[in-house]
């Protein structure tokens, strides 16, 4: 791990304290003043970890000196130990918040959830997952609303859209997208035979419209009389929507609400997002490879993790994580220790591979 010097710990410094005082002095407006509350929000857990190293470091300095001080030395020795065993550990702390970070961590997100192979199991698996996140994003603060959604005859989704907004989702979600495993006795099935179905999940960073410019001319819109379970309002009007985006042959449908404005809306919102995601895979077409070698390529083929229930155990795959917490798992309280786990693997691979 590269240690960073003293000179550049102070640029560091010096470099947020200038962004403090131009917020502070009240004379930024408009994208300035948006553009400068970024800088400082990226900034800011650097500064605080260069700042614990600049200080433990200064604390080095004065001990040494100390120990040429007969009165003094027994205790010198005594504190330089302890805070020469604390400094590797804060210097990696600093070199992880220095880490480049994906432009899209902050953002919002869409979670895509899709039954896979099982059937009616694999839609229940689906519902159970999606809950799962709904109560992990109550926990963090974050609001969770469904944009749309197809039911299953037997409960649960055959699949399930949802906006998940707050502070550094996509930062936390990321690592949830592809193949989900469940292993379980259908309750369906008389027979006590453990079955194992699947669902896909994605999760996609939330753009704005800045990110993302989509023409009238690109688009073929379909109206039509909304199917299936959703409510007495259901097959009584025109107002499910179904947008083709002619250049990328991305379709998006959404009939959920009454009003086809807010269907509409909706479906521009996954648009955007699935959008977003191809220009960024586009983009990153290079670094493809160095991706796979971190914690998941993001392929949502790739089978990530098994909820085993008879033996009540989560498995990630990625990292041969196994906890035997699969009913707090299931139920968010316990999906952050995963979530943790896997974003420490990734920091951990990265910065190894900048030593490298």
């Amino acid at each position: 791990m590269t240690t960073l010097s003293d000179e550049r710990l102070a640029q560091i410094a010096h470099r947020f304290s200038e962004l403090e005082a131009r917020l502070a002095s009240g004379t930024l407006e408009g994208d300035e003043f948006v553009a400068a509350s970024r800088d400082y929000a990226e900034l800011e857990p650097v500064a605080r970890a260069a700042g614990l190293v600049a200080a433990m470091r200064e604390e080095v300095s004065a001990l040494t000196e100390m120990l040429a001080l007969p009165d003094f030395k027994a205790m010198a020795e005594e504190e330089l130990a302890g805070i020469k065993e604390q400094l590797p550990e804060l210097e990696r702390d600093l070199a992880i918040a220095m880490l480049p970070r994906d432009v899209a961590d902050s953002r919002s997100a869409m979670l895509e959830i899709r039954a896979g192979t099982g059937g009616d199991e694999a839609a229940l698996f689906a519902g159970d997952l999606y809950r799962m996140y709904e109560r992990y994003a109550g926990e963090q603060g974050w609001k969770l609303e469904p944009i749309s959604a197809s039911a299953s005859d037997v409960g649960g989704f055959k699949e399930v859209v949802a906006s998940v907004t707050g502070a550094g989702v996509f930062a936390k979600l990321k690592f949830e997208s592809g193949v989900h495993r469940v292993q379980r006795v259908p309750v369906t099935e008389s027979g006590g035979r453990i079955h194992t179905s699947a669902a896909t999940v994605a999760v996609l960073p939330e753009p704005t419209e800045v990110d993302v410019a989509i023409e009238d001319k690109d688009l073929k819109i379909d109206i039509y009389r909304s199917s299936g379970a959703g409510g007495q309002h259901v097959n009584t009007t025109d107002s499910a929507v179904r947008i083709t985006h002619l250049p990328s042959g991305i379709v998006v449908t959404c009939q959920d609400e009454r009003s086809q404005h807010k269907n509409r809306a909706k479906a521009m919102q996954v648009l955007r997002a699935r959008l977003y995601e191809k220009m960024r895979e586009e983009a990153h077409g290079e670094e493809a490879e160095a991706r796979k070698a971190m914690v998941g390529s993001g392929d949502r083929s790739e089978r990530i993790r098994t909820y085993n229930f008879p033996q009540g155990r989560v498995t990630d795959h990625r990292i041969g994580l196994t906890l035997h917490k699969l009913p707090e798992v299931i139920e968010g309280t316990g999906l952050g220790e995963v979530i943790d786990a896997l974003i420490a693997e990734d920091e951990a691979k990265r910065l190894a591979a900048l030593d490298g």
